[in-house]
């Protein structure tokens, strides 16, 4: 599973990278509004930490995957535990959906 995660905390981003890997999947961490996040490409889940990241690089992110089948989470707090239960919550449903993955 690849997931992109939008904002977050700079000094995290090797910590969220390494959590995904527990899980399996593939993640893109941008903590901060930039013009490669035209590279998202096509993520099965696009977490968004909106209390560290502006409206307007929201707004890109979602334009980006706009006409894709992408699950968008929105969670206000940057941690690792909000981080995890995400991952355990959408894993756990990507895995009935896809066993043999």
């Amino acid at each position: 599973m690849s997931v992109v995660i939008i904002g977050g905390n700079e000094c995290m981003v090797r910590q969220y990278k390494n959590l995904c890997r527990e899980y399996r999947c593939d993640a893109k961490v941008y903590p901060k509004q930039n013009s490669s996040l035209k590279g998202i490409g096509n993520p099965d889940l696009l977490v968004l930490f909106t209390g560290t990241v502006s409206h307007k690089m929201v707004r890109n992110a979602l334009s980006e995957t706009k006409g894709q089948d992408v699950k968008v989470v929105r969670s206000h707090t940057s941690s690792m535990s909000a981080l995890k239960n995400i991952l355990e919550e959408n894993a756990k449903q990507e895995e009935m959906v896809c066993p043999m993955k």
